[in-house]
């Protein structure tokens, strides 16, 4: 889906009016010819592209981790005791501040 100039992918619950019109009803409890009272919603949500790149940051992401904690499989990171929960306040102060970013990493974000 286009829509000003942006892509965007179809978005459709499993108890939303369109599903249930194609056959979900059943799931829902629905008899035919009962008029559809929808659990969940249809939309569009910005495109982000293929799940491959996605993959592959976050399994990186995943090695340098555990490479942090001297990990070198999951074994090690389930047994790994030295976790630490951050403040939301210490969460913004780790993210990038007072810069405007020029160039965006594709594995990075504020929200």
């Amino acid at each position: 889906i286009i829509y000003e100039g942006r892509i965007f992918k179809q978005y459709r619950g499993m108890g939303s009016i369109g599903a249930i019109k194609e056959g979900s009803g059943d799931r829902y409890q629905m008899k035919k010819g009962d008029a559809p009272v929808p659990e969940g919603i249809e939309g569009r949500v910005p495109f982000k592209g293929e799940l491959k790149p996605f993959l592959h940051q976050l399994i990186t992401g995943l090695k340098k981790g555990m490479s942090y904690c001297g990990c070198s499989n999951i074994n090690e990171l389930r047994k790994y005791k030295n976790f630490v929960k951050i403040s939301p306040a210490g969460l913004r102060e780790s993210h990038a501040h007072d810069i405007m970013i020029t160039q965006e990493a594709p594995n990075y974000s504020k929200n």
